[in-house]
């Protein structure tokens, strides 16, 4: 198979993305998109978070559904009593 065969066929294997919330970090101006995705051949859907800084710069996280339950299961766990306070982390 010739490299441009090759780059085509992987350019076909993400079959869709469905976009699942997007929004600004107040903090430090990200743009924040996370999505689902999906693959033609089947497996296991994602997890994207898309996080863009400033306009340039990308970090794309792309992670299963065990880790995505972890992530945010520990994320709650440091939010929760903040958000219910109406606090921040700030000087603890």
């Amino acid at each position: 198979m010739s490299d441009n065969q090759q780059i085509t066929k992987y350019l076909f294997i993400m079959n869709q993305l469905n976009p699942l919330a997007k929004f600004r970090n107040p903090f430090g101006n990200q743009e924040i998109e996370i999505q689902e995705v999906l693959y033609e051949g089947g497996g296991t859907p994602m997890l994207r978070l898309r996080i863009r800084e400033r306009g340039a710069r990308f970090t794309v996280f792309d992670i299963d559904p065990v880790t995505a339950k972890y992530w945010a299961d520990e994320m709650l766990k440091w939010a929760t009593p903040l958000a219910e306070a109406g606090g921040t982390s700030e000087g603890s």
